[in-house]
């Protein structure tokens, strides 16, 4: 019973790290490997409980992109600890790697999380993503298990201090959890706070677009983020946010520049602004509320041509 004790806490573990929940996973996939090399815990069961609850969190993340596509991966960005790059960063990795991303997902910060929502979003076949998904935690999985059984010996000798400090040890762990939440969110409001910089709104947006020169406006999404939400504010010129360094000499500095995205607090157009204020462009301006209050206050908008989010076009600027 102590075996399926074990067994079932780490399992759980798993299962809550990979929800999203800020709770470490690798240290207990370590030691359950090392229990495992001892001989004290069913190696196979540790493996196979661990992946199950992968795939059981990967496929409720699936399932919540397909049901309310883009409006996960806004949730996602919204309570994310890092919004500088947030949702945007990962999407150009799915964009990348394509149904591989969630064979690596596991390895790569912050697109473990997301990979599997954007895979139900964009309508991945469930078959597929649940083969993918198994792929990449059986690896994952494997990887930690495989460190604790080759550092057996280490972690032997580690356990018996660990267990001598009790409570004491506990508390220390629980105090670097806390902290390392509390600095990741102080980054982020320090974050916001830089680049809470001065905005424009949808109304006063609109009646610039009529005023002789008109702004040049940036859509700043990603391909995948365009094809989820095909809509976009007439005559905004694509540029996603990591191929803005790319097209800093296509862009006029005798212009105001208006970058929006659709993501919460407009996390991605306000690093846009910050990069071409950063590259000496005086007039830019962050969009509040994006896309989003745009579409809300009733304005006229473009419907992005069939598939070319997905070929990743950019057109270039007038003047």
């Amino acid at each position: 019973m102590l075996i399926d004790y074990r067994i079932l806490v780490i399992s759980a573990n798993v299962l809550a790290n990979q929800m999203g929940l800020p709770v470490p996973v690798l240290p207990t996939l370590i030691v359950g490997g090392a229990l495992a090399a001892q001989g004290t815990l069913s190696g196979t069961q540790v493996f196979a409980g661990a992946v199950m609850a992968c795939v059981l969190a990967d496929s409720a993340w699936f399932l919540a992109g397909r049901v309310y596509g883009n409006n996960v991966m806004k949730l996602l960005c919204r309570i994310s600890l890092t919004p500088d790059s947030c949702v945007s960063e990962t999407q150009s990795r799915f964009e990348r790697w394509g149904s591989n991303a969630l064979i690596v997902a596991k390895f790569v910060p912050g697109l473990s999380l997301i990979a599997p929502p954007l895979a139900g979003a964009t309508q991945m076949g469930w078959v597929r993503f649940v083969a993918y998904s198994t792929l990449g935690a059986a690896a994952w999985v494997g990887v930690a298990l495989l460190g604790g059984m080759l550092f057996r010996r280490q972690i032997e000798a580690l356990l018996p201090r660990v267990a001598d400090f009790g409570l004491a040890a506990l508390s220390v762990f629980g105090v670097l959890v806390v902290a390392y939440v509390a600095y990741k969110w102080w980054e982020r409001r320090r974050f916001y706070s830089v680049l809470r910089m001065s905005q424009i709104d949808v109304a006063a947006l609109n009646q610039l677009m009529t005023t002789p020169p008109p702004p040049l406006i940036v859509d700043v999404r990603s391909a995948t983020a365009l094809q989820l939400e095909p809509r976009r504010i007439p005559g905004a010129l694509h540029i996603p946010l990591k191929d803005v360094q790319q097209h800093l000499r296509d862009l006029p500095r005798d212009r105001d520049i208006i970058s929006y995205c659709t993501c919460p607090n407009e996390a991605s157009a306000a690093q846009v602004a910050k990069i071409l204020m950063d590259n000496g462009f005086k007039r830019v301006r962050p969009l509040h509320g994006g896309l989003d209050a745009w579409i809300a206050a009733g304005y006229t908008v473009d419907t992005v041509p069939v598939g070319s989010a997905l070929r990743g076009t950019t057109p270039h600027p007038a003047g």
